[in-house]
């Protein structure tokens, strides 16, 4: 991480924190900052590193396309957007960062993965990547994890986050779902998730939470959640994903949330030295 960006990090932070404590009457409860100081700080580290580690074997790192496990060249891509992420965020504010699609099959989980490996490699900054798909398990499959509960159960307040949480390089954290769920709208859309995830956001005070939500055209499970989140990135598949769909996505999306771009995935053409396969713009 470049000094400069170290510098942007740590002024947004101390930024945030003022703004937030001289007007916490307008901070919503679950976002106002926790008590500061070395002992605060302590528990926190500890509250992140209590969660049970994320292991992926090499097969599933493989199969899965999860480049960005490790930095390198096929890393590069992801690193870029991560970065072009974390600057939007900075300079606007925001905090909670959507992953949308119009249809099933554009990758979105995949990338979801990727981006929260890329992420850990930012020691100074906290992640949850969440997967908020309950009808399936994307994310998790994506992963090679197999678990009992899900996010779904977390939002029903039937488990703790950190129950289906599991903790990659100290600094990001993965909340995957175990089996389909049962009235996912229903579950996304009430006012007790809202509650849930601000009690998450003040337990664990991530810089950045990103959501792999369900595909905007095949039911209405992430509309109502959409207004919740302070933006949304559009994944589509080039060459696939007609235009016609991109604009009625992208028309919606902004009606619900802020859209900070488009991810064009599997893309044949580039024009990069090193055949990146997301371009982002």
């Amino acid at each position: 991480m470049t000094d400069r960006l170290q510098e942007a990090i740590r002024k947004a932070r101390s930024q945030r924190e003022m703004r937030e404590a001289s007007g916490l009457a307008q901070v919503p409860e679950g976002r106002r900052p926790a008590v500061s100081g070395a002992k605060a700080d302590v528990r926190l580290k500890d509250k992140w590193t209590a969660l049970p580690e994320l292991k992926i074997d090499s097969k599933s790192i493989v199969h899965n396309r999860l480049v960005a496990h490790s930095s390198g060249e096929m890393a590069i891509p992801f690193d870029m957007l991560r970065t072009k992420i974390l600057h939007q965020t900075m300079k606007k504010g925001w905090r909670r960062v959507a992953l949308v699609s119009p249809r099933s099959g554009c990758g979105k989980s995949t990338i979801a993965a990727n981006l929260g490996f890329s992420f850990s490699r930012m020691d100074e900054l906290r992640t949850i990547v969440m997967d908020f798909d309950l009808r399936r398990m994307g994310l998790g499959k994506v992963l090679g994890q197999d678990l009992d509960k899900g996010m779904a159960d977390v939002l029903r307040r039937d488990v703790d986050f950190s129950d289906v949480a599991l903790n990659f390089h100290g600094n990001v954290a993965f909340g995957l779902n175990s089996k389909s769920s049962h009235k996912p709208s229903e579950v996304l859309q009430s006012q007790q998730a809202g509650a849930v995830l601000q009690e998450i956001e003040k337990d664990y005070q991530p810089d950045l939470m990103l959501f792999d939500m369900p595909p905007l055209m095949a039911n209405d499970d992430s509309h109502g959640f959409l207004r919740s989140v302070d933006c949304a990135l559009l994944v589509v598949v080039a060459e696939k994903t007609p235009m016609e769909q991109i604009d009625v996505a992208e028309r919606q999306l902004s009606e619900l949330t802020n859209v900070m771009g488009i991810i064009l995935n599997r893309c044949r053409y580039t024009t990069g030295a090193h055949g990146y396969e997301n371009e982002y713009y």
